[in-house]
């Protein structure tokens, strides 16, 4: 093994030693032209030697030069920053939405707003009748007469003694006959009127995970909508059968 090495490093030793008897020469190697001494300036710009930079944002780079800086003030249309937020978080920018968009989102959850209510002129509540119909308001669903009261979740777009049309009637129905909608019925309607917006009873909602030192209490009060039915339109109804009752 040592033979093997001391082969190995022999014509190491040799070469050296050939280099050695020749005389010392500098050896430098030529310089690029563009580091020529001659000129006072280089033939080539200095950022020529180094790769333009990357830009990994979404955003295209700048085109004037500019370092890509984003600008203090806030400017909706670009969604920047805005100077006066301290905690660098986005400004969230809610379009208030038109008339129109009011009134088909109102007609998609099932009601249709008519006005407010005049009490010194009008008086929209009518002795009971024997009738009954299923209105759908949003996902529920609710069996209502003529006086009756009901509480939904709070519809929007609708205050206190306003007019509204329930139009998603499904059945209807008398002691004489009974209508079903396929799946609702289009010449059928349910007035009422706006009472209150109220908030229900407090659900408690509690989580734990044992041995692992977690538990958690919130509260949620659900806002409702209580509503006064006033007229139910659609069917025929007896006068007879509503004298007796």
């Amino acid at each position: 093994m040592a033979t093997r090495r001391c082969l190995a490093a022999l014509p190491l030793h040799l070469r050296s030693i050939l280099l050695s008897s020749r005389p010392h020469k500098t050896l430098i190697a030529p310089l690029p032209s563009y580091f020529s001494l001659s000129s006072p300036t280089p033939t080539h710009s200095f950022a020529s030697l180094f790769p333009p930079l990357r830009h990994f944002s979404s955003s295209p780079p700048p085109t004037d030069g500019s370092d890509g800086e984003e600008d203090d003030e806030y400017r909706e249309e670009d969604g920047g920053w805005d100077e006066h937020d301290n905690m660098g978080s986005r400004r969230i920018v809610q379009s208030g939405k038109s008339e129109e968009e009011k009134r088909e989102e109102a007609e998609e959850i099932g009601y249709k707003v008519v006005g407010p209510l005049d009490p010194s002129s009008e008086n929209p509540f009518k002795p009971y009748e024997p009738a009954f119909a299923v209105v759908q308001i949003g996902s529920h669903q609710f069996k209502v007469s003529n006086g009756d009261s009901i509480f939904t979740e709070k519809l929007k777009y609708c205050d206190v003694n306003d007019k509204l049309i329930l139009k998603k009637v499904l059945m209807l129905g008398t002691k004489s006959e009974t209508i079903i909608g396929r799946p609702v019925l289009v010449d059928a309607s349910v007035h009422a009127v706006v009472e209150e917006h109220a908030l229900d009873a407090k659900v408690i909602i509690f989580k734990k995970k044992r041995r692992k030192n977690y538990r958690r209490t919130k509260g949620h009060r659900q806002e409702l909508t209580k509503l006064r039915i006033t007229d139910i339109r659609g069917i025929t109804k007896s006068e007879a059968l509503a004298a007796a009752a």
